[in-house]
């Protein structure tokens, strides 16, 4: 059973399964992060939904360049979670299906190429705090004891 975080399921409502890949990108007592602007401003770990026919970690690599600017190397699989919500960009009731990879930033290829998004470092402590979704805190917190 796959822990479920985020708002309860709404009775009734009908959701699209939607799978998505997500890094924490360690580096030192950092993770890059990005930090998303709309619809509601938040720092998020870099990744995303896994288009029909792609593969997870080619997907992965595509969301954090996408997001960051980051070429990255994946180390392993940290866990998976799931989250229901609506999804106002595509206008989707959405069960997201995340699965976070621990990786490492190897090169900075350029600023992200998704508008909207920016590339903050945030120490592991501190984005335990601030990261916008609780899926993310939570995968974050055990991966560092907490």
């Amino acid at each position: 059973m796959i822990r479920r975080y985020g708002e309860p399921v709404k009775p009734g409502q009908s959701y699209t399964r939607r799978p998505g890949v997500y890094a924490v990108l360690l580096q030192g007592d950092h993770i890059l992060a990005t930090h998303q602007a709309a619809p509601v401003p938040e720092f998020q770990l870099p990744g995303g939904g896994i288009d029909k026919g792609e593969q997870p970690i080619p997907a992965l690599h595509r969301e954090v360049y996408e997001e960051t600017g980051w070429k990255i190397a994946v180390t392993r699989r940290l866990g998976s979670f799931r989250r229901f919500t609506y999804m106002p960009e595509y206008d989707l009731w959405a069960e997201k299906v995340c699965t976070v990879y621990l990786a490492r930033p190897v090169l900075r290829l350029g600023p992200p190429g998704e508008v909207g998004h920016s590339a903050v470092w945030l120490p592991v402590e501190q984005a335990v705090r601030l990261l916008g979704s609780p899926g993310d805190r939570g995968l974050l917190a055990r991966f560092i004891g907490q």
